[in-house]
């Protein structure tokens, strides 16, 4: 038995070729659905699952290629973000025979197809037990790695990442002097549809490293969201994608993580680093004009449209360009609309990891980067103010 599935993002397709392959299935997957018109043809399916918001050719058009121009009655599943009644009403109208809702189960879609075709009679239904979720949206993490031999919880980010659907990590080696670099590929050896290994043969600082990471993945079609996290997981992924539902079901474009103690949450810190972020963050929200209660969470995430706004050129400091990305929104869009685009959410968890690379002294060092930053900043908002005034005369 033959099945055809169509879909722009690879992330959602390959877990599901491979469950339905291990199932006995033949199975052909297609990211372009002007490829996927053509691939029925040839491949003469006996059931097409397809998706419908896709680029140029949507899955509706799929469905009518199939029931109207070729006069076929061969099953068609649609598996879909899109929940608009009006979407799937249209749909069973032109002949689909099930519609799915991202996210689900990828054992509930195996039911689904065996519910419409039955099993290949050749090959044994093969019972998973791990039941892998099928999202709406593909994500892309960045993390920054540098000599994390010894600490990398290889095991966490290779357990998250075969059940859940719809992630691709991006390890960035910092120029390690440890065998990190061997860690890291090892993660990635049999998964490279999942992860990949960015590696600066110098270290070059944590900012630089996030921000080559982050354009790196800018450039991978398929993504809807970009984010970055510490390879030390003090906040984890399930607490990361808490993140990124958050930006998905608002017009944020920025969500960030933030380590404020309240009931419910396991938030830790050593107490000298508590007193000396008190300090910093008064400082940063004064830099900034906005009421923030952390901007130097290692977990936050970004909507595709502001990579560039936010990592386009190079960072002043190492350490706190956590900072210098929300000046760099503050002054590309203003202070009104960028507070609109912003969103702090607080962390069910966070633990400082023993072996942090910031130091107290360099903690005490931020001042003076800040300094730095506020400086800096300013002159890049009065170009900006000169540029604009310039534009009116002109006009």
């Amino acid at each position: 038995m033959k099945v055809l599935a169509i879909d722009d993002q690879q992330l959602v397709l390959l877990p599901l070729e491979k469950r339905l392959t291990v199932l006995g299935y033949e199975v052909r997957i297609e990211t372009d659905a002007a490829k996927g018109l053509g691939a029925y043809d040839t491949f003469k399916p006996d059931l097409v699952i397809v998706d419908v918001n896709m680029p140029y050719v949507s899955g509706l058009d799929v469905v009518k290629y199939i029931r109207t121009i070729k006069n076929s009655e061969t099953p068609i599943m649609i598996l879909s973000g899109n929940t608009k009644d009006e979407t799937i009403t249209e749909a069973f109208d032109i002949g689909i025979n099930d519609y799915m809702k991202k996210p689900l189960s990828l054992n509930e879609i195996c039911a689904r197809v065996k519910n419409l075709i039955g099993l290949p009679q050749t090959v044994n239904a093969v019972k998973s037990d791990t039941d892998i979720m099928i999202q709406q949206r593909c994500v892309g993490v960045v993390i920054p790695c540098y000599n994390e031999e010894e600490r990398l919880l290889s095991d966490e980010f290779l357990t998250y990442i075969d059940k859940n659907s719809g992630y691709h990590l991006c390890f960035v080696n910092d120029g390690s002097k440890d065998k990190t670099l061997e860690v890291l590929h090892k993660l990635q050896k049999g998964r490279e549809d999942f992860i990949t290994v960015y590696d600066c043969e110098k270290n070059r600082g944590k900012a630089e490293a996030v921000r080559l990471g982050m354009l790196y993945m800018a450039k991978k079609e398929d993504l809807d969201y970009i984010g970055f996290l510490d390879a030390d997981l003090s906040t984890d992924l399930a607490d990361f994608d808490d993140l990124v539902k958050t930006i998905e079901s608002s017009d944020f474009k920025i969500v960030s993580g933030s380590r404020i103690a309240r009931m419910g949450a396991n938030i830790t810190k050593e107490s000298a680093r508590k007193i000396i972020s008190l300090t910093i963050n008064f400082i940063i929200r004064k830099i900034l004009s906005m009421d923030f209660k952390d901007t130097q969470c290692g977990a936050k995430i970004f909507h595709k449209d502001v990579i560039a706004i936010a990592f386009k050129e190079k960072f002043v400091t190492k350490w706190i360009f956590d900072v210098e990305i929300f000046k760099r929104m503050t002054i590309h869009f203003g202070l009104k609309k960028a507070k609109a685009m912003l969103c702090e959410q607080p962390l069910k968890r966070w633990i400082h990891a023993d072996g942090s690379k910031l130091s107290m002294k360099d903690s005490v060092k931020i001042v003076g980067q800040l300094a730095q930053i506020a400086w800096v900043y300013r002159s890049k908002k009065a170009d900006s103010k000169t540029v604009v005034s310039n534009e009116l005369e002109i006009a």
